[in-house]
């Protein structure tokens, strides 16, 4: 089982380092969606937790 875990980590290590050799805009892109998505969460949440607290 942890074999199975390495050799996946390694390989999903492979493909994101391919993706952004192949494609760095393209992989900038996801970053920055995948950031604003997180950013978004959290406002949300501070949002929701004002609301709670009023």
């Amino acid at each position: 089982m942890v074999q199975t875990k390495k050799i996946a980590l390694y390989v999903v290590a492979v493909f994101i380092l391919y993706t952004i050799i192949t494609s760095p805009a393209r992989a900038a892109d996801l970053v920055q969606v995948g950031f604003e998505g997180i950013s978004s969460a959290a406002q949300s949440v501070g949002e929701f937790m004002t609301e709670l607290v009023n």
